[in-house]
């Protein structure tokens, strides 16, 4: 009972670390979007794609991701849990945690342009934003384990690997 507690007491202070201001917005991202992901040590993986804008003196962060069409049984599903788990930053401080909000789209070489949903985070906008790089935090975690397996089990993980979506 007291580790269930201690998971919830976790939860909700790492959903209270990101407040967001208004709901989803679509948009576009721009023509040069920072792109990041990973692979499942069973094979296939994501890519996300965001970018942030100034608006009315808020930071808009705006984002996409994919999941490869090929991927093993085991991870199926389990991207969005990835997606979920990220966080974006801004320079050295994170703007956001929990990616989920991101328009899912298909893999592509290229995601200039791509469909995004944007949510303006709870910070202000500063002159030198523009400047600073945008990097995209996934942890590395164990995404499907069977214990029960002859061999003491089977276990699958996700690292952050760089896009990992493939080209569709």
């Amino acid at each position: 009972m007291k580790l269930i507690w201690m998971i919830l007491a976790s939860a909700s202070t790492v959903a209270s670390c990101t407040s967001y201001l208004d709901p989803i917005r679509t948009s576009q991202l721009g023509d040069d979007p920072v792109v990041d992901g990973g692979t499942y040590t069973s094979g296939g993986g994501l890519t996300i794609a965001a970018d942030i804008r100034e608006n009315d003196g808020h930071t808009l962060l705006c984002g996409a991701w994919a999941e490869s069409a090929e991927q093993s049984i085991l991870t199926k599903g389990k991207s969005r849990d990835v997606v979920a788990s990220g966080a974006a930053y801004l320079g050295r401080e994170r703007i956001a945690q929990n990616l989920l909000f991101m328009a899912r789209v298909a893999p592509t070489a290229d995601y200039g342009g791509s469909v995004a949903n944007c949510r303006l985070v709870e910070r202000e906008w500063r002159l030198t934003d523009h400047a600073k790089a945008i990097t995209i935090r996934i942890p590395r975690q164990v995404v499907y384990r069977d214990v029960d397996g002859p061999s003491g089990g089977a276990f699958v993980y996700f690292h952050q690997t760089g896009p990992g979506a493939g080209e569709g």
